[in-house]
């Protein structure tokens, strides 16, 4: 039978993103894609469960730009029936790699694993997605190494605080800068310290006193951005740790997880990352052997749930990473693992919980940071609509796709100001920056926070203006 997808009626959208054929009697293949990937576009059924879930259709309504139809178009290629003209790199690359088409997918297609193949390929054949010399610079030269991005985020500290930064970022925005990076600038968060300071290379040792010296150790994944632009967070989390009686070791140097070379397409980049976390904190045979390994990024968690996929063909690795991805929790499951006493201060305040797209997609986890905020006294949650809609942010997506991003932004802080609340909660750097950066440029007194941030003021009170 042949597949409702295939025929003109009913893949509106997909006319113009297929209008270059090739000779089917002599198909050449654009994508040599993996068996294996191949396969996981051979579950597709096209029921269309997906599109209703898929942030971009529910914006442009085209077929071309939902999850069922990129696989047509995925297999279009590798198949040989397409070109890679520009129309289907742009809707290939308009994706978010949010997976929330996974959720919805009754037959259990695992998407991303089709994208960032696709992505890879292309890249390799010459058709990557369209980015200028300097975006390039930003997305794979600087954020994903803390210290070179503490470095660029130095004067933009200095320029928030002797109060020029805003008619900069406006005279930047009326100046014909790259598509990306003239929204760059409202991304950086405008509180934060002159220079985020790392978190030492040590064991940062039970707090407890009845604590032992065979209370759990956690190797604790610092990230890149998110050390640059969270610190607090990580700190927070930390404490946290300590409090519950654990002792928390901090390899060093801080490492990115691979997430922004592999979403876009550098594949080899991302493996190296992978083996040099999997040495970090599979090294310490002894006193730093860890019984979990913790982030409170959860793009980063992600990323590292990931790497038995990405390794697997490596004989010196695929086991570590398999026994690597195992210990990895992100906060909010550990912390509910754990089980702290509850916290006795109230925060009287309202809040709604945007669920990080691959906290709630890639890894399931939608309860954990919920039951975390269930245990602060006087706050109070509300529903939040679509909260488990990506917002825009999707890593280093608002600088490929800033009009995209914009309108998902502006979707999300609608809901969020309907809801009533006056602080999102949400568990990814990405998403709060994101979210931060609409509700300040619409003038909302919106705080946009981690859950850890509320639990830990829960426990120890106010946090200290940074300096």
């Amino acid at each position: 039978m042949t597949s409702p997808l295939t025929t003109p009626r009913v893949v509106s959208g997909l006319g113009s993103a297929v209008a270059s054929h090739r000779d089917l009697r002599h198909p050449l293949p654009v994508l040599k894609l993996d068996p294996r990937t191949y396969a996981r576009a051979q579950d597709c059924v096209h029921c269309g469960l997906c599109l209703t879930a898929c942030p971009t259709y529910l914006l442009t309504g085209s077929e071309a730009d939902s999850p069922r139809g990129r696989i047509h178009l995925i297999k279009g290629l590798a198949d040989g029936r397409i070109d890679p003209t520009p129309a289907v790199v742009q809707h290939l690359d308009l994706c978010l790699d949010c997976r929330a088409c996974e959720t919805a997918c009754p037959s259990d297609v695992v998407y991303h694993e089709l994208i960032e193949e696709a992505r890879a390929r292309l890249a390799e054949t010459g058709s990557p997605p369209p980015m200028d010399a300097l975006t390039r610079t930003v997305i794979f030269h600087l954020l994903p190494y803390p210290v070179r991005l503490k470095l660029a985020l130095l004067p933009i500290r200095l320029l928030q605080r002797l109060k020029m930064w805003e008619p900069l970022v406006r005279g930047l925005a009326a100046m014909r800068m790259t598509r990306g990076l003239r929204h760059l600038p409202r991304l950086v968060p405008r509180r934060g310290r002159l220079w985020e300071p790392a978190l030492a290379e040590h064991h940062h040792p039970a707090k407890p006193a009845s604590a032992s010296d065979a209370a759990m150790t956690i190797g604790f994944f610092t990230g890149c951005v998110g050390s640059a632009l969270d610190g607090d967070a990580n700190r927070q989390a930390v404490q946290l740790l300590q409090f519950t009686g654990c002792h928390v070791w901090v390899p060093r140097p801080p490492s990115c997880c691979g997430a922004i070379h592999h979403h876009n397409g550098r594949v080899e980049h991302a493996r190296r990352f992978a083996r040099a976390n999997i040495d970090a904190f599979q090294r310490g045979a002894g006193p730093h052997r860890c019984d979990r390994i913790v982030s409170t990024v959860a793009g980063c968690g992600a990323m590292l749930k990931e790497y038995p996929h990405l390794l697997r063909d490596d004989p010196a690795y695929a086991a570590r990473a398999e026994a690597f991805a195992a210990q990895v929790r992100d906060i909010s499951e550990l912390l509910v693992e754990l089980t702290p006493p509850p916290p006795q201060r109230s925060l009287p305040t309202t809040v709604a919980y945007h669920d990080a797209c691959h906290l709630a997609h890639a890894r399931r986890v939608t309860q954990a940071p919920r039951q975390l905020l269930s245990w602060i006294p006087g706050l109070r949650v509300v529903p939040l609509v679509e909260s488990t809609v990506c917002c825009g942010a999707a890593g280093t997506y608002s600088l490929q796709q800033p009009h995209m991003a914009a309108a998902l932004a502006q979707r999300k802080l609608r809901h969020l100001l309907d809801s009533g609340a006056d602080t999102c909660v949400t568990g990814n750097v990405g998403c709060a920056m994101q979210i931060q950066a609409e509700a300040d440029r619409q003038g909302s007194n919106l705080r946009v926070v981690h859950p850890v941030t509320l639990l830990h003021e829960a426990y120890f009170g106010p946090p200290i203006p940074s300096q």
